[in-house]
This record gives C-alpha cells, sequence and structure tokens, in this order.
C-alpha cells in the first residue's frame, strides 16, 4: 500500500512546464539562465548575508533555501527550510533571520543560514492580520527604516471594508507598533524604495470585470504618510468605478505613476543597485508581471524595465519577453531580485523555477 501511495503521490505533482529559455528574449549583452528548476511554485525571493536564496511559495506549504556554494551561478542544493504554512508567498531577510508572511501571521526563523540543514521551528512575530485567503498572500519587504511592510489585499474583486483592507502597513521587526502607510490599495504584491529618495514605491493590482482594457495595473510612490491611491472608488487615477465611484471624485485621490497595462498582473519590483546591467538600468524599478487569466487576449508574462529620473517616468521597456508564445503560456514571472555581483534573479511560479539574468557587454 505505501508503495501505490507513493506512485499516487507522484503522479499527482503539479503539472509545471518545463523552462523554455531558448524561446525567451532579452536586450543585446543580457543572458539567462536557470538558477534552479526545482522550485515549485516559485513567488517571493530574498537573499541571506552568505548569499542564500530564498523562495516563498503559492499553491504549496514551503519556503525554500537555494545554495550556490562554488559560485557558478547554479544552485546545487534546494532545501525546504519550512513547511505547512498557508500560503507562505513572502520572505524577507533581516540580521541573520527570514521573515515568512503566511496569511494572518508573520513568522520568522531565526539565524536562518546557519540552520539551513536543521532549520528551526518558525516563531510567530505578529498573527493579527486578517484571515482571508482572496488577496491573503503577501509580499513583505523591510524598508530604510528598519521597520517590516506588510500589505493587506481587498478580500474581494472590489468593494468597500474601510480601512481595514486595502493597504500596506509597517511594524517593528519584534511585531509591535503595527501602522498604516498607504490606503486605496487593491492589491500590491510588489514594493521597493527608490534609491536616493527612499521613498517607497509599489505595484498594484486592477480590477477584474471591467473589460479586457479596463483599469490597468499601476506603478505608485508614497509620498507622504496617508495617502490614498483610490481603491474602489477610482481605478488607474481616472476612472470612476460604476459601483463604488458614485458621488467621488478621482481627483481627490492619488494618481499613479505610471500605467502598467490591463490585466498584467504587476507582481515582485525592485529598483536595480548593481553595477553590472549597463548605466540606463541604474535606478531603474524592474518588475514582474505575472500575466493575465481573464483577458480574450493574453497580456503580461514578462519582465518590464522603468526607468525614473526622481518621480518622472522616463520609460517603459520589455527586459525579458517570450513566456506566452502564440497565446499559449509557460512561464510566469513572479519576482525580481538582485545577488550581491549585480546579477538578477527572476522566479517564475508556473515552471517552478528561478532564473539568472547577467550581462556581458556585446
Amino acid at each position: 500500500m505505501r508503495m501505490i501511495a507513493a506512485v499516487l503521490m507522484f503522479v499527482a505533482l503539479p503539472l509545471a512546464a518545463a523552462p523554455q529559455l531558448d524561446k525567451l528574449t532579452l536586450p543585446k549583452g543580457f543572458h539567462i539562465a536557470v538558477y534552479s528548476d526545482q522550485v515549485p511554485n516559485a513567488r517571493e525571493l530574498a537573499v541571506g548575508a552568505k548569499g542564500t536564496v530564498f523562495v516563498g511559495s503559492n499553491d504549496a506549504d514551503k519556503v525554500y533555501a537555494l545554495t550556490d556554494a562554488n559560485g557558478d551561478g547554479v544552485a546545487e542544493r534546494v532545501r525546504v527550510i519550512a513547511s505547512g504554512l498557508q500560503l507562505p508567498v513572502g520572505v524577507a531577510f533581516r540580521n541573520g533571520d527570514l521573515y515568512v508572511s503566511a496569511v494572518s501571521r508573520i513568522l520568522v526563523l531565526r539565524d536562518i543560514e546557519n540552520h539551513l540543514d536543521d532549520p528551526p521551528a518558525p516563531e510567530v512575530v505578529n498573527g493579527s492580520f486578517p484571515t482571508e485567503t482572496h488577496h491573503g498572500w503577501k509580499f513583505i519587504a523591510f524598508g530604510p527604516d528598519g521597520k517590516l511592510y506588510v500589505p493587506i489585499g481587498a478580500p474581494c474583486n472590489v468593494c468597500d471594508r474601510g480601512k481595514a483592507y486595502a493597504k500596506i502597513t509597517r511594524m517593528n521587526a519584534d511585531g509591535s507598533g503595527l501602522e498604516d502607510v498607504a490606503y486605496g490599495i487593491r492589491n500590491s504584491v510588489g514594493f521597493d524604495w527608490q534609491p536616493g529618495t527612499d521613498r517607497l514605491w509599489f505595484t498594484s493590482n486592477g480590477r477584474d470585470l471591467m473589460g479586457d482594457d479596463m483599469p490597468s495595473d499601476t506603478l505608485n510612490e508614497v509620498t507622504r504618510s496617508g495617502q490614498h491611491f483610490g481603491f474602489p472608488y477610482c481605478h488607474q487615477g481616472d476612472t470612476l468605478d460604476p459601483q463604488f465611484g458614485q458621488g467621488k471624485r478621482c481627483a481627490d485621490y492619488t494618481p499613479p505613476a505610471l500605467k502598467l497595462g490591463p490585466h498584467v498582473a504587476s507582481l515582485g519590483m525592485r529598483f536595480y543597485t548593481g553595477k553590472q546591467f549597463p548605466a540606463p538600468y541604474h535606478g531603474a524599478a524592474i518588475i514582474a508581471e505575472h500575466g493575465s487569466w481573464n483577458r480574450t487576449k493574453k497580456s503580461g508574462y514578462r519582465v518590464m524595465t522603468v526607468r525614473l529620473k526622481g518621480s518622472k517616468v522616463l520609460s517603459y521597456e520589455p527586459l525579458i519577453t517570450g513566456f506566452m508564445q502564440d497565446e499559449k503560456v509557460w512561464g510566469r514571472p513572479a519576482d525580481v531580485q538582485m545577488l550581491p555581483d549585480g546579477s538578477l534573479l527572476v522566479s517564475d511560479d508556473l515552471a517552478g523555477a528561478v532564473y539568472r539574468v547577467t550581462y556581458s557587454a556585446p
């Protein structure tokens, strides 16, 4: 019986598409390779002080640790360092500890890089977040202020739940001092702080069921605490919601810095602070677009570069395309994360892989 159960378990594994890197297109001089293809449902990425790559997951209950001991750009080992967690998408590393989001809880694995083979039990840092799983998984990151930023997505496609949802919060590393940062954010699954200004920028997913081309996902800048970015009353800075927009004005809310396109599912974003990529990429925001699920003609399924000068958007251009061919999808980018050498990791939860992007002058 045990043998039969094992066979059935093997057959029932998720049908991850194999990476098809030959189908990908990058600008001249850029190269992409598989860092690991053994990371089911790979989502948010974080890098430890010793170079360990930590990966959260969705549709799985595990957190992974990837190690490249010989420095050849390929992870030789993939360890499961936590399991049995609820949608542990978010991972953030600070002072030797790995913080993990699990819907209603923020957990921590202490001194994790010294215990990869015998990981500690996760400790609860804060267990007070909502229990809804609709937009309940969380991208998390530490800001320049040393606080952990945690989004709380709307528990719906579109609804008005006041200031309890649809916002970004922050707290101290020990879980205390939880406070709101910004409101009117349907669901942010990616944010970072701009080099030189330390201002928080974030991606946000637009609502569904307003047609193929409405509304757009957005890239946004927080310039003061307590800003309201419009949801559920105003979408993409200029379109009132058919139901919740009655009696409202878009002018009363903060517009986006950039419309990213309808239903592209903009997720992880980071500012490029390395030196390996050419100068035009320095300080640019790099965004993983997971791709549409409800559009007649698919959109997204790519990694994009947004060049900025302060708050001004200069350009919005592809870095990686080709995860979709003739409306058929084999990969869905979920997050991006720099390595110390300036190369860029990209997670792909459909292929269960993490890729490494490098640059060498042509």
